[in-house]
């Protein structure tokens, strides 16, 4: 089971946890990304992440059934934020069900981290000391 959300304007971590199949699983390991409110010292005030907003949830579940295949998980919900994220709140949820918490943790680690290399989302941080694009996807 996949379950890909958007999340134009704020994130809901828990609710996409209870919306995924746990049937036969013994794990669901789970990473939520937050908004830090510093960054080498300096204060963030704010993200704001563009995407391409028809092709986001294209990629992400792309990626679901990759893990799937490539880890033998059962189930995968996914959401990442678009638009302005304040200090303290939720960026991006990744929940990972399957049989046993070792193939779970490592789909996790796996989907975050193509998250931020694939996915079609710009990053910008408004900090005390002005905006600063990251570079690359995610």
């Amino acid at each position: 089971m996949i379950l890909i959300e958007p999340a134009p304007e704020s994130l809901d971590a828990d609710g996409l946890r209870s919306r995924i199949n746990i049937d036969g699983c013994g794990s669901i390991v789970s990473f939520v990304g937050i908004v830090r409110g510093q960054e080498n010292g300096v204060e963030v005030h704010q993200l704001e992440f563009d995407a391409w907003q028809e092709q986001l949830p294209n990629t992400l579940h792309g990626l679901a059934e990759e893990a799937i295949d490539k880890f033998g998980v059962y189930g995968i919900g996914m959401s990442h934020r678009t638009g302005i994220v304040l200090p303290g709140e939720d960026i991006v949820c990744i929940h990972v069900t399957s049989p046993h918490r070792k193939e779970g943790f490592a789909a996790c680690a796996w989907l975050i981290d193509e998250l931020k290399a694939q996915a079609p989302l710009w990053k910008k941080e408004v900090r005390a000391d002005g905006e600063h694009w990251k570079e690359g996807l995610g």
